[in-house]
């Protein structure tokens, strides 16, 4: 009989009320800038998402974003669904290097979810490029997309743990209406210690 090593991991389901949301500017620093959804993207969304991911706790809790292969499925799966928000989802990309080099570093995606509702889905910025304000930015332009397609309530769920982007979506107008545990099965090097 083999028992499995199950570890909880407590998460938050936050929700933001677009009714009661006064849109402000999106303040990038000069050499980023955001871009707007396009299918030919998918794996530049892909990539950003694995730099923003992998070697985090949530690449523990959700394996797919660990890897390369496993960001590219979510993204084609994610734009795939009859609720994809395109308005809603945005690359940030760096162009500070000049013109023959630029990185995309962060990324967002939204989902319909229900009648009135929509989901955040995988705010990711790459370690790099954080404390900028690019996550703040990637929010408030899919907040902007929201309200353009009139959606009125916008969920997303965090890891306790990721005590910054907690703080963040606290500042932007977030609130926590849920504490969940999610299960995850340890490594076998992480349960050997």
């Amino acid at each position: 009989m083999q028992f499995l090593n199950l570890h909880y991991v407590k998460r938050y389901r936050m929700e933001f009320d677009m009714r009661r949301w006064q849109s402000s500017a999106i303040d990038l620093p000069v050499d980023y800038r955001l871009v707007a959804w396009d299918r030919s993207l998918i794996s530049a969304h892909a990539e950003a998402k694995y730099q923003s991911f992998r070697g985090e706790i949530d690449a523990e809790i959700f394996p797919c974003l660990g890897e390369y292969s496993g960001c590219l499925n979510l993204m084609t799966e994610i734009q795939a669904r009859d609720g994809f928000v395109p308005e809603s989802t945005w690359l940030a990309e760096y162009v500070g290097a000049g013109a023959s080099k630029h990185e995309y570093c962060g990324t967002i995606q939204a989902v319909r979810t229900q009648r009135g509702k929509a989901s955040i889905q995988n705010i990711g910025v790459a370690p790099l490029h954080r404390g900028r304000g690019i996550g703040s930015a990637l929010i408030l332009a899919a907040l902007l997309g929201f309200d353009y397609t009139a959606i009125p309530r916008i969920c997303l769920e965090v890891t306790a743990d990721n005590e910054g982007a907690v703080r963040l979506y606290r500042r932007l107008g977030f609130r926590t209406v849920r504490t969940l545990y999610k299960a995850v099965e340890l490594a076998a090097s992480a349960s050997a210690r």
